[in-house]
């Protein structure tokens, strides 16, 4: 029998066909100042600026990145490419509202301190030690390093904004919530 899904309460084993073609498009996170948090995204984390919205009427932007397939280029018209990326897997979507980069003590919430809520996005790399020495030399803010804590090769960072970021690399993740033995 062909694996679909755990079964726990609460999940709903059969297919969805209502659902079927559903897409997990974006998660949105806002930033203080887009410039700050723009490098941080592309230059740091290797992501590119698909498609940017601005909305002065209702005073923001959003700024649309994603990790680019060579493979797949998106379209260079602007009305093709913004309906390509509404339709990609896996985006980041950074909301800036503005005048937040002109507040000296302004800060969004980070999810992790209380009351909590939002906690991570995740980022799954090739090599785990080669991103971790790629962000030592980017002076990237640690949460955890991998070799801290009880769960071992694991790492979070922390983004301009404070947001946690996860770093995992799948091939070291086989073991995660087996039981010991």
């Amino acid at each position: 029998m062909r694996f679909t899904t755990e079964h726990f309460p609460g999940v709903h084993a059969d297919e969805v066909p209502a659902a079927r073609g559903f897409v997990l498009n974006h998660s949105m996170l806002r930033v203080k100042d887009p410039a700050v948090a723009l490098d941080f995204y592309t230059r740091v984390m290797g992501m590119r600026l698909l498609r940017k919205l601005d909305f002065p009427e209702m005073g923001f932007s959003l700024y649309f990145l994603h990790l680019a397939d060579p493979g797949v280029p998106p379209p260079e018209d602007i009305g093709e490419r913004t309906a390509w990326t509404f339709s990609q897997h896996g985006l980041l979507e950074l909301t800036h509202n503005y005048g937040t980069e002109a507040q000296a003590d302004f800060r969004y919430h980070d999810g992790n301190a209380q009351p909590q809520g939002f906690g991570h996005i995740c980022f799954s790399v090739p090599d785990l030690d080669a991103a971790i020495a790629w962000f030592d030399r980017n002076g990237v803010t640690y949460v955890k390093r991998p070799e801290q804590g009880k769960m071992r090769d694991v790492a979070f960072i922390k983004d301009p904004d404070g947001y946690w970021i996860e770093i995992v690399e799948p091939g070291r993740l086989k073991n995660l919530g087996r039981p010991a033995g």
